[in-house]
């Protein structure tokens, strides 16, 4: 790819970043699209400077198609204007400020030539240009299509179905750009056509915003997952719980980890992660049972005082045995221990009394009664 020429409209010996870019264009922009528009500005102090796409991609350790969709991002946000080629390769890249948006809109507007068959003006070589690098991620939603006729993806039954020419109009949606940028850079890895298709089911059919799809990836990967699978189970369990902002989003999985946290300290487990079935068994005691933590502690401890060991099979067991007796907090608990002792020592007075008749062999059959009037009347009469 060619040399790219930067070129400001002034030149500072520091880097000065306008107030309005800090106040109106930094809050709703990607990170790493502001970390690249603060480069610009740094290189341009330079003057002159010479440099590349690749050049970017390399510093940043992006691929060139996300540096190419951080420049188109700014040049709608016009903050900067971009030359291409007659290849569609970009030739420089002029910086402007907020305020000189009117006049540059002015001068464009007056220096645009008439459109010929074999030629276009620069504008529209530029809107094409950005069509083909904004294509480039779709295409790949729809590259295992048959072209010939309307083909269809379900991304999970039960699930919004989306045709292959919808899948394309999602292409002119910046929002929808962003989403796949970010995802990219957070899994390290050029997204697939089932990966971009899962995260349009979210954005349109769970219809998540991008604030909340970029929490949920960030999330998911904090924690070690990296599965979309697995972040799509997530997502679904959200939209069950009618989770649609980050804030809502946030105080669930700060509610969740104060569970697992508490769990886990109970069971005196440290180094490690509960597994997913793990994680389950503790949704199951604190939604389903709607046990209070006190509860699920208390199972906790009565299970390593009985089994010396970290069991959630067993906990469960005791905890799904104070379900069926309706056990709704501490002193429940107490009632059902005082009625199991009370019926424990009868059922062992019930056993020390038959292990008793037991040991009498003499008693371990009918024992006969005799009238013995009755049998010396008999005898007399006898004799």
């Amino acid at each position: 790819m060619a040399d790219i020429l930067l070129k400001g409209s002034s030149l500072l010996s520091c880097t000065c970043v306008p107030n309005i870019f800090i106040d109106k264009y930094m809050i709703t922009a990607n990170g790493e699209y502001i970390k690249i528009y603060l480069y610009l500005l740094r290189s341009m102090n330079q003057g002159g400077t010479a440099f590349s796409v690749s050049m970017l991609a390399d510093i940043f350790e992006h691929t060139e198609k996300d540096i190419l969709r951080a420049l188109l991002y700014w040049e709608k946000a016009n903050l900067l204007c971009l030359d291409y080629n007659d290849l569609g390769e970009i030739t420089s890249i002029t910086l402007t400020l907020p305020e000189q948006e009117a006049v540059l809109n002015t001068a464009a507007s007056n220096a645009a030539k008439p459109q010929t068959a074999d030629t276009l003006s620069t504008a529209d070589t530029r809107e094409l240009h950005a069509k083909d690098t904004t294509d480039d991620l779709m295409a790949k939603a729809t590259d295992t299509a048959d072209t010939t006729t309307e083909s269809a993806y379900l991304p999970s039954d039960g699930k919004e179905i989306y045709t292959t020419e919808q899948l394309e109009n999602f292409q002119d949606d910046e929002s929808v750009q962003e989403i796949l940028f970010i995802t990219e850079n957070y899994l390290g890895r050029t997204l697939n056509s089932t990966d971009i298709r899962t995260i349009l089911y979210w954005y349109d059919g769970l219809h998540f915003s991008t604030d909340l799809i970029e929490y949920l990836i960030e999330t998911c990967i904090s924690n070690g997952h990296t599965s979309l699978r697995y972040m799509e189970k997530i997502a679904l369990s959200w939209a069950e719980s009618g989770i649609s902002s980050v804030a809502q989003a946030r105080a669930e999985h700060s509610a969740h980890h104060q569970d697992v946290y508490a769990v886990m300290n109970a069971f005196g487990i440290h180094g490690r992660n509960l597994i997913p079935a793990e994680i389950k068994t503790i949704q199951k005691w604190t939604g389903q049972y709607a046990f209070s933590m006190d509860i699920i502690k208390e199972a906790c401890r009565r299970t390593i005082q009985s089994t010396g060991k970290a069991s959630f099979e067993y906990a469960d067991t005791i905890l799904n045995n104070w379900h069926k007796n309706n056990v709704h907090n501490m002193n429940d608990i107490i009632k059902l221990d005082a009625a199991h002792q009370k019926s424990k020592a009868a059922a062992k007075s019930k056993a020390a009394a038959s292990q008793a008749s037991a040991n009498n062999r003499f008693n371990n059959f009918p024992q006969r009664s005799y009238n013995y009037d009755q049998l010396e009347k008999q005898l007399l009469k006898t004799n």
